[in-house]
């Protein structure tokens, strides 16, 4: 029996180790060859998701400070009152509102021009009385005394302000379901990842089984043999990731340098509205950077349970 079983071994298995044998599971298997490629899919498809949400998420921020330091007046036209000695007075009130950096009454034209995305291009609104607005610029929205310009407004028939606090909750509520769906997809990527590699690794243990037996007949532990194959999958997990996250890097090089180009001007000025410019800055290559070590813990992790349980059950 003992015979018969070492005469099946092949040529690399690792008694005794310490004399340089090779390691228990191939390392240019096609099973190994396979898993490499999906890890590095994975990887790259988690890398990109999250820089992604990196990107909505800076541009977000930058959208919510830009807006937070605006304030609009409205002033709608009243029978009886000057529209423009309305501007000048309500331009004067806001720049003499403490936090208020500056105040701009925008002409006519440019009102026209604002809804045109509504009512389209090439109206002739002359002869329609619409609404004025002045574009007030805070120096510093925690400072700005908004309440003492709404009071001082309240001389002025038909003005009102706006503070846009309703667009700054739309843009942070829009940021945290980008941020909520990527973890998400994060979640099914990982899951994906770790029914790939239960499946490889069972594969593995399965097609080695008589070398798994006979290492069991001459005294190895499951944990020795366990280790074996959570350190194959480790340099699987670790040459993978590292792989996705080069390639997901390369991705937005590509992308941000194409996006200018390849695109028309409104197409890639609504894109960079939510991706700004591509650029991932520090944090996102930090973000990137860190799937490396995720997924092979997490590779190596799946494996080395999912050995212990399959040699519990083989026992």
């Amino acid at each position: 029996m003992t015979r018969s079983l070492l005469s099946r071994l092949p040529h690399w298995l690792p008694f005794p180790r310490r004399g340089g044998g090779a390691p228990i599971v191939p390392e240019h298997s096609v099973a190994g060859r396979t898993l490499l490629l999906l890890i590095t899919i994975m990887s790259f498809l988690s890398a990109v998701t999250l820089g992604g949400v990196v990107l909505v998420q800076k541009s977000a921020i930058a959208w919510s400070a830009d807006v937070g330091r605006e304030m609009t007046i409205q002033i709608r036209p009243v029978e009886g009152e000057v529209m423009d000695s309305n501007l000048r007075t309500a331009v004067s009130l806001a720049e003499a509102t403490p936090g208020v950096a500056g105040a701009r009454a925008l002409t006519i034209e440019e009102s026209q021009a604002l809804l045109e995305p509504w009512l389209g291009a090439g109206l002739d609104l002359s002869a329609i009385a619409i609404p004025r607005l002045v574009v007030v610029q805070l120096a510093d929205p925690v400072d700005a005394d908004i309440e003492q310009l709404q009071r001082n407004l309240g001389a002025i028939k038909g003005a009102s302000l706006d503070t846009h606090a309703a667009w700054r909750q739309q843009l942070n509520t829009m940021a945290g379901t980008v941020v909520v769906s990527g973890l998400l997809v994060l979640g099914l990527i990982g899951v994906a990842t770790v029914l790939a590699i239960i499946f490889a690794t069972r594969g593995a243990m399965a097609s080695n089984r008589e070398i798994v037996d006979v290492l069991h007949f001459i005294g190895a532990s499951n944990k020795f043999i366990a280790g074996e194959f959570q350190g194959r999958f480790l340099s699987i997990g670790l040459q993978g990731g590292l792989l996705g996250a080069l390639l997901a890097a390369l991705f937005f090089l590509l992308i941000g340098t194409a996006a200018g180009s390849v695109l028309p001007t409104e197409a890639t000025a609504q894109v960079g509205y939510v991706f700004g410019s591509f650029v991932l800055g520090p944090d996102g290559i930090i973000f990137i950077a860190l799937v490396v070590p995720v997924i092979a813990a997490l590779t190596a992790i799946t494996s080395r349970l999912t050995v212990r349980r399959y040699l519990s059950e083989a026992s």
